[in-house]
């Protein structure tokens, strides 16, 4: 071959070599999270109506997960492509606006107790009720506490196991704010229970309530220190990320967002309802991730191990998905699930057009 022909060769050589080292950068850059940052979103399953609450099996195989209106039970595999109805939760009701079957929590004992716990509306009010989860179905209804008052709004719902081992819940004022600053009332609270249903010992107000001065609370997680995060809705001007601590007041309604009050709690951050209407939060690689309503966006803000001292949130995702509920750690992953509640009645979405996906954060 000759000098010129080989020259020729060498060079469409490097230009198909360079072509396809582009190709291969670019498409990684769709999924692959930058150090420290969640990444692009994933699909990891569709046909969804509305899914609120999300809990981890323990030996991380799969999670199980709620529809909020049609009150069922659904089991979803690790990789999202094993999707199992496994029932629905018996004398649920809507209220025609945020409640129905919302939260849900697998017991840390479930592979050898099999129980799950699930927050929903009935015709008295809300309740806290565990059944059991054989690995087929879901049954064995039975009722921990009821009587929490509902409304069409601000019915709370989240549920999860602390560190302790006793099962928290939260609760919102059922749009009567006095009774958030009530320590008898079971609104506007986050409570602490036994897995039987008792008020947990120790308890700072010798009930089932664990902290006071709540309008919404919609989401909880506990951190790698322990330490407990809320999210909470505000009404008009702020909403609110909370360290929630036992026996404190976080304000409602005397105040909304930071205030200067004698003893009342402030946020550790506030954002306008417009950003935000925060539900579902999740704790990975040092940040709380906070998935908003109205806002269409997940939120990560960053948190100190060493002090009470949160970062600068930052945005993420924002109007890309809709309405954002529920985010949860992949057990054992540097991982988000997240999931759309675009069939709600804010959404305005069919029936089934809500998703699920797999978040990487690099």
């Amino acid at each position: 071959m000759k000098l010129g022909k080989q020259r020729a060769v060498l060079i469409a050589t490097a230009v198909v070599l360079v072509a396809g080292a582009v190709t291969t950068a670019t498409a990684g850059a769709s999924t692959t999270a930058a150090a420290g940052e969640p990444g692009a979103p994933v699909t990891l399953s569709t046909g969804w109506t509305i899914p609120w609450g999300t809990s981890w099996l323990p030996d991380g195989s799969g999670a199980l997960v709620t529809e909020r209106d049609s009150f069922k039970v659904w089991r979803i595999s690790k990789d999202g492509k094993d999707k199992k109805e496994l029932g629905a939760v018996p004398e649920s009701q809507t209220t025609g606006g945020e409640g129905g079957l919302m939260g849900l929590a697998v017991d840390p004992d479930w592979a050898t107790n099999h129980y799950v716990y699930v927050m929903h509306t009935s015709s008295e009010g809300n309740r806290i009720a565990r059944m059991t989860y054989d690995g087929t179905s879901v049954d064995g209804y039975k009722v921990l506490l009821k009587g929490i008052k509902k409304n069409k709004y601000h019915n709370g719902g989240r549920l999860a196991f602390g560190p302790d081992g006793y099962l928290y819940a939260t609760t919102g004022d059922a749009q009567d704010k006095p009774l958030a600053q009530d320590e008898d009332s079971l609104n506007g609270k986050i409570l602490r229970l036994t897995k039987d249903g008792k008020p947990a010992p120790g308890n700072p107000f010798d009930n089932y309530a664990y902290s006071l001065g709540h309008r919404n609370p919609q989401g909880i997680v506990f951190d790698d220190q322990g330490r407990l995060w809320e999210a909470e809705l505000g009404d008009a001007k702020k909403d609110e990320l909370n360290l929630i601590k036992a026996g404190k007041n976080y304000g409602w309604p005397t105040c909304e967002g930071t205030c200067d009050v004698a003893g009342m709690t402030n946020p550790k951050r506030t954002w306008g309802v417009a950003e935000a209407s925060p539900s579902g939060v999740a704790v990975v690689d040092g940040a709380v991730y906070m998935a908003a309503l109205k806002g269409k966006r997940l939120w990560r803000i960053p948190i100190n191990a060493d002090s009470e001292n949160v970062g600068t949130p930052k945005a993420y995702y924002i109007g890309e998905y809709g309405r954002l509920r529920s985010v949860t750690t992949v057990p054992g992953a540097k991982e988000l699930w997240l999931s759309t509640t675009n069939a709600d009645n804010n959404g305005g979405q069919p029936d089934g057009s809500d998703t699920i996906f797999r978040v990487p954060i690099g």
